[in-house]
């Protein structure tokens, strides 16, 4: 244990871009010395207290011998190791509180590291954002101490720290111990296999309490616990709080009179002063209804997918409105990618949110997370891990299900690659366990083959009558009975054990571009997808055959519709997503601007889509919003 001397220091940094929330820069004022441990703790010291943990040595290839920081804790496992060395040696030991870490790790310097501009060197074990982590020694002690004698503060791995998570005020600070209530528990310093910025000494980062994995672990503290009273402050501000709850009778609105609606933008920046992080790059979305008549959309916004600043925003479009809301802050687990999102109406007044979090960066390594709301998605429960581990598998999509059996499926992308394919997670018990039924044998994606894997990523999926599965998806392409490469279609029989291949008779889709699949409540299954790509696509093999109302068939490109009345089996109904109007629009993302007319509908985009219950199909791309019904898809184009 290093000796940790009292005193001030100002806490934070310029909290400039994705780096907000380390603003503002405030006086702290530590008024009582402590001891600190002068590295992490190690497997061996841990597993004194733990045996079992045994188990997760070397695990990813990470942290394998004694000496090494210990990882895969949690911060429930940090505090109970805690709480068994206080037992054992008549002392208080506890983790250090958010202000404790960041004064002991500067040691009296406001670089941007405590040594340096910069980080060294010897301190780098591979910074950089990473899918599979490179095996580096975690040993304790190798590099040289700060100032107060404490080594590997930047780096090695993130240390838990006892705070709740929460916003800094700019008022003088004594023995701080952050916000009253939390979501997520402070993590400081940064890890191995981590980009270098996210080791400054400033940096803040946070976890969901019970979430462990490979770039985690701990230092401990002797002390009293600090006697000071928490900032009554809020943790984090999620969507609007005025969300009236009165219930809608949404069936007084189903029409039969065929429409399509003019799109409208649901992505709308917020205001400059709002506090909310609003990125370049806004995809992915994800849309319901609520029962008050609302519609809610979410999607993620970043400056790189694979990065740490991306948040999940959300934006309300309110019962008889036209206009969506500017964007809120629906959901961030600070500095953690949050690729791939979900939102699910069971039908009986509550919401279901799933999304995925990952340690660090990138999209291949992803926890699953849930909440549910009971009030129209004015608020939300606490995150809870429905698929703790940060793997494969859990890179969720819009589209959650519900079976005939009363079973939700979630579909997921089976990993980062365009032809990695799809997975599902199945839940029994109405959301409250869920379990991905992989075999763990490879997937074969050949027509008539079969495999254990949906063929394609993004899916979209339905049940069929017969009570089987059927998927359709980006990637994977399978040739039809003429050599053409199509959409691939799988089909389950067992729940999505496994899964066999067919060439559909769509188009397939590429980057930029993800489909819808979904069930009308009228009965037919309806797909909507792309004639091509505007990039990748050969030029002679763009666009496809759209009949008009006089029967005359037309080429047309971009964004259609499908239905099937047979179940899947054939698709009769095809039509340009477009009522003809000259439009120039924004699709944001990937879309960019695009001319609408009579021959031409948006090119890419990622879809999501809803029925709600008067029957109108609420389609987001990747920043507009569709809206039409049946009717109008069986309308011939004019």
């Amino acid at each position: 244990m290093a000796d940790i001397p009292a005193g001030f220091f100002y806490m934070g940094g310029n909290g400039e871009g994705s780096n907000y929330d380390e603003a503002p820069i405030h006086k702290v004022t530590l008024t009582k010395p402590f001891k600190m441990s002068v590295t992490e703790i190690t497997n061996a010291q841990y597993e004194a207290y733990d045996p079992a943990h045994k188990a997760y040595r070397g695990k990813s290839g990470i942290s394998v011998h004694d000496n090494e920081a210990v990882v895969y804790v949690s911060y429930n496992d940090a505090m109970s190791y805690c709480k068994w060395l206080s037992e054992k040696e008549g002392k208080t030991y506890r983790l250090p509180t958010e202000a404790e870490w960041e004064y002991a790790c500067r040691a009296g310097s406001y670089l941007t590291f405590s040594m340096d501009d910069g980080l060294p060197g010897i301190f780098h074990k591979n910074q950089q954002i990473v899918r599979d982590m490179k095996p580096v020694s975690l040993a304790v002690g190798e590099t040289p101490a700060n100032k107060f004698g404490l080594y590997d503060m930047h780096g090695n791995v993130e240390e838990w720290c006892l705070d709740w998570y929460g916003p800094y005020v700019a008022d003088d600070q004594t023995d701080p111990v952050g916000v009253k209530h939390g979501l997520y528990r402070v993590t400081r310093g940064g890890s191995h296999n981590t980009p270098e910025k996210y080791l400054r000494s400033s940096n803040r980062m946070a976890m969901i309490p019970e979430d462990k994995h490979a770039q985690t672990g701990f230092r401990i503290v002797q002390a009293d616990y600090p006697e000071s009273e928490p900032l009554a402050v809020s943790a984090q501000v999620e969507q609007p709080v005025k969300v009236p709850q009165t219930k809608y009778n949404w069936k007084k609105g189903v029409t039969r009179k065929p429409f399509f609606l003019p799109p409208v933008p649901y992505v709308i920046e917020p205001a400059c002063n709002s506090g909310i992080p609003f990125y370049r790059h806004n995809h992915q979305p994800a849309i319901t209804w609520c029962p008050n008549g609302d519609l809610l959309a979410i999607w993620f916004s970043a400056n790189e997918e694979n990065g740490r600043e991306m948040v999940v925003l959300g934006s309300r479009l309110r019962k008889g409105g036209e206009t969506w809301e500017k964007a809120s802050l629906f959901f961030k687990v600070p500095d953690r990618n949050m690729t791939g999102s979900s939102l699910f109406n069971d039908g009986q007044g509550r919401l279901l949110h799933l999304n995925g979090v990952e340690a660090s960066g990138d999209w291949q390594n992803l926890a699953m997370i849930q909440r549910e709301s009971t009030d129209n998605g004015a608020t939300w429960s606490a995150p809870h891990l429905i698929a703790p581990e940060h793997t494969k598998r859990h890179q969720v999509i819009a589209g959650t299900i519900q079976t005939r059996e009363g079973w939700y499926i979630q579909p997921c992308d089976a990993g980062p690659g365009s032809h990695d394919g799809a997975a599902i997670h199945i839940s029994k018990d109405k959301g409250k366990t869920w379990s991905d039924p992989w075999d763990g044998q490879p997937a074969q994606f050949e027509p008539n083959g079969t495999g254990s894997t949906i063929a394609g990523i993004h899916t979209g999926i339905v049940q069929l009558m017969n009570g089987n599965l059927l998927a359709l998806a980006r990637g994977n392409s399978l040739p039809d009975a003429n050599g053409v490469l199509r959409m691939p279609m799988s089909i389950s029989k067992d729940m999505g054990k496994s899964w066999t291949y067919y060439a559909s008779e769509f188009p397939p889709i590429d980057g930029g571009q993800r489909l819808v699949l979904l069930r009308l409540s009228e009965g037919p299954l309806l797909l909507i997808s792309f004639t091509d790509h505007p990039i990748r696509t050969k030029k002679e093999n763009r666009g496809m055959l759209f009949a008009d109302a006089s029967g005359m068939s037309y080429r047309g490109y971009g964004m259609y519709a499908a239905l099937s009345f047979d179940e899947g089996k054939t698709w009769p109904v095809k039509k340009l997503l477009t009522d003809g109007t000259y439009r120039f629009l924004n699709g944001g993302a990937w879309t960019g601007y695009f001319e609408m007319d009579s021959t031409h509908a948006e090119p890419r985009g990622y879809l999501a889509a809803v029925q709600s219950p008067d029957k109108t199909i609420h389609l987001v791309s990747s920043r507009l919003h569709y809206r039409f019904n049946l009717a109008w898809l069986m309308e011939p184009a004019k």
